[in-house]
């Protein structure tokens, strides 16, 4: 039987028993073609937004565009050269509003691109975004460390999920 293509592969799931800051997958392997990492997050205090670095780069190497509704009103955001990428922006994640975040980041193990990523955020409370980012760096992706922008934990209960795709 041939072997199935494009199909999700689990590389590492986390689950946090307490608050943390931050949460790294590290060595993250290049055999597949495209990452997706699945976020079921909620904050300690305030609302957040949620965001990216790869492999410890915190330079200018960032690019974001975002758009979000929540029902009654609409937004969008740019940023040209920031020092992280966002996954979700305006759909607020706070100590009460659990939100789910699906990214997809394609063709990270290429080392002759830059690497882009795209990302649907949702908030039953408040509202929906998607994000499509760049980051400027040839270097395949060997680390995605993820955190809240304004310094908030990540509260106990939340996951992160990353998975690997053959053949995208």
């Amino acid at each position: 039987m041939a072997a199935k293509t494009g199909t999700y592969t689990l590389i590492a799931s986390n689950t946090l028993s307490s608050s943390a800051a931050s949460v790294t997958f590290s060595s993250i392997p290049g055999t597949y073609t495209d990452l997706i990492l699945v976020s079921n997050l909620k904050g300690t205090t305030g609302t957040k937004d949620y965001v990216v670095q790869f492999n410890g780069d915190t330079g200018t190497n960032y690019s974001w565009t975002s758009l979000a509704g929540d029902g009654t009103s609409t937004y969008s955001s740019r940023v040209s050269n920031g020092t992280k990428g966002y996954l979700e922006y305006a759909t607020y994640i706070g100590t009460s509003l659990n939100a789910n975040t699906i990214t997809s980041f394609m063709n990270y193990a290429n080392t002759t691109t830059y690497k882009s990523f795209l990302s649907r955020a949702n908030n039953a409370s408040y509202g929906t975004s998607a994000v499509v980012g760049l980051w400027r760096s040839t270097s395949a992706i060997t680390s995605i460390s993820v955190f809240f922008d304004q310094g908030t934990n990540f509260d106990t209960g939340s996951t992160f999920t990353l998975y690997g795709i053959l053949a995208a």
